[in-house]
This record gives C-alpha cells, sequence and structure tokens, in this order.
C-alpha cells in the first residue's frame, strides 16, 4: 500500500490517509468501460419488503467453554428497515452476528430467516439465502482488481463449470453472461462512486475504498438482508456520509438493514429502531427516543449525557 499523504480534495481517502497507488489515472478512460449508467442497478435492486420480519433470533445462546458470550437472545428485525444493534465492549454483538451468519453454530436457540430456521448451517448456505454481511475488517480479493472483485460476487455463474467455460457450443452462453455482469459491476460502482478504481487491485485500496468496495460486492449477491458490522470505524466524515446516503437509499428500495456501529449519533439519527444488548442479553429495544430515556440502558451503558 503506497504511503503517499492522501489527497484532501478525494472523498475516498481516510483518516489513515492510505491511498491507491502512484500512477493511476483516474480519470482515463478504459475500454471496457460503459458509456453511460442507465440506472438499471436501482432498478433491479428495488424489493418489495414482506409483511413478516425477515430476521427472527430467539433464546441464543453461545459459550466458549465456561464463558457465555450471548446468553438467551431474542429480537425481530422488520422488513425494509435499518435497525443498531449497540452494547459495550463484551456485550454479545459480534457473537451474535456471527452466530446469525453461521461463522459460529449456536449452543442453543434458533435463527430464522425468511421463516426458514437457518440455526447452525455454513455461512455460504446462509448467504445464499439472501443473508449476507459485512466485517469490521474489510475483505477483499487484494490481488484482483475492483472490477474483478465485483464480478466474482454473484453466485452460480455459467463461467464456473469448466466444460461450459471451454466448450465451443456451450462458451457463448458464458460470454453472454460475463458481459451482463461486467455491465453490472459498472454500474455498482458508480453508484458507490468508485468506478475511477475499477481497475487497480484492490489491495492498493485505502480503507474507507475497502468499506464502499465491501459494499459494492454485497450488492452484487442480490441480498434481501445486509448485516453490517461497523462500517464506519476508521473512515473520515465525507466516506462515512456517502456511505450512509447509500445504506439509506438501498433502505429506501426495500433491503433490510441490522446494523452494530459504537457511534451512538450515527445510530440515533439513522435507525429507526434499536436493539440494545448488555452482558449478553437484550436488554431494551425501541426508538432513539426511548432508549436513549430508558433507564436501564443509562444505567448499564450509555451513560446521562446521551
Amino acid at each position: 500500500m503506497s504511503s503517499d499523504a492522501p489527497d484532501p480534495n478525494d472523498p475516498a481517502d481516510v483518516a489513515d490517509g492510505s491511498d491507491v497507488a502512484d500512477g493511476v489515472d483516474a480519470s482515463a478512460p478504459t475500454a471496457d468501460e460503459p458509456e453511460e449508467n442507465d440506472g438499471e442497478v436501482e432498478e433491479s435492486a428495488k424489493h418489495t419488503p414482506s409483511g413478516s420480519p425477515p430476521l427472527r433470533v430467539e433464546g441464543l445462546v453461545k459459550r466458549f467453554g465456561g464463558v457465555t458470550a450471548v446468553d438467551g437472545a431474542s429480537f425481530e428485525v422488520e422488513s425494509g428497515s435499518l435497525t443498531g444493534l449497540i452494547g459495550p465492549n463484551g456485550a454479545g454483538k459480534s457473537t451474535t452476528f456471527n452466530c446469525i451468519t453461521g461463522v459460529h453454530e449456536p449452543t442453543a436457540g434458533t435463527v430464522s430467516f425468511q421463516g426458514e430456521d437457518v440455526t447452525g448451517l455454513k455461512p455460504y448456505q446462509i448467504a445464499r439465502k439472501g443473508l449476507v454481511r459485512t466485517f469490521q475488517i474489510a475483505r477483499e480479493l487484494s490481488e484482483m482488481t475492483v472490477l474483478e472483485n465485483l464480478m466474482l460476487a454473484p453466485q452460480g455463474q455459467l463461467g464456473e463449470s469448466a466444460v461450459r467455460a471451454v466448450t465451443p457450443g456451450l462458451r457463448g452462453a458464458v460470454v453472454e453472461e460475463e458481459t451482463a455482469l461486467r455491465e453490472r459491476a459498472w454500474e455498482t460502482l458508480e453508484f458507490f462512486e468508485i468506478d475511477h478504481l475499477a481497475h487497480e487491485h484492490a489491495g492498493n485500496l485505502s480503507g474507507g475504498q475497502r468499506k464502499l468496495l465491501e459494499m459494492a460486492r454485497v450488492l452484487m449477491t442480490d441480498p434481501e438482508m445486509v448485516l453490517l458490522d461497523e462500517p464506519l470505524a476508521g473512515v473520515n466524515p465525507t466516506l462515512e456520509e456517502k456511505l450512509l446516503d447509500r445504506i439509506h437509499d438501498l433502505r429506501a428500495d426495500g433491503y433490510t438493514f441490522l446494523l452494530v456501529e459504537h457511534d451512538m449519533d450515527v445510530i440515533m439519527n439513522n435507525c429507526e429502531r434499536v436493539i440494545v444488548m448488555h452482558q449478553g442479553s437484550v436488554l431494551a429495544e425501541g426508538t432513539g427516543d426511548e432508549i436513549r430515556n430508558d433507564e436501564r440502558v443509562i444505567e448499564a451503558y450509555l451513560g446521562e449525557d446521551l
């Protein structure tokens, strides 16, 4: 990663000062860049929220030896909502995320998504059902370009079959699908305003740019619900605003979000509903104002100045 100082005019730079490698001409046109964005990403991304909560967590327990990290947590996330999950360090938020998404197998309790019990399924199985997540530290395929990272994300691609990829009579369908995926990837990059980085290796991106890339890659999987694990950590205010704008745009199109974030202003100003965890259990649920004024929350976590 380059050690050059960040460009103050570049909103994609983050506070740690990391930037893309030298010599990248962000404004230079490329042969495979589409001439215009026809807005198909926004149209195809729209979801119609169902009436029932897509995510239900009931009596969730996770023990590591003699330590109980999650102790009977139960909550629901409403369809089409942006819900915040907060709590002090050690409250069980990350472990709850890991149990929901299959990273950890719960000791007890159930996780239901879209009315189906997904408790104990592998992460890839849960992701294929439309429940995907981001991580506190963005994970990218560093030796691939930003565009390639996005094109790899959609599931069940025809080119994943070696026979289809090399057989002349079948290769045409693979090429056609890849062309469509490339167009969609370009539109997604434009939506997140990182299309100028399309041909940069992902490993050369700054921390904030990687957050945008991870969000863009999630969108390429056609999710129904996204779990965001501290997506704004280490991000400068300009980029933070951009990320929040994109989240709200997607929520308005029907996506459902569950957000873990330590910045209370972000949670209170952006989430319709807030879930508070304490010592592995759900302590309180409600709107931002209700949580601010809940004596149990004030005593356990937030402090009187919130």
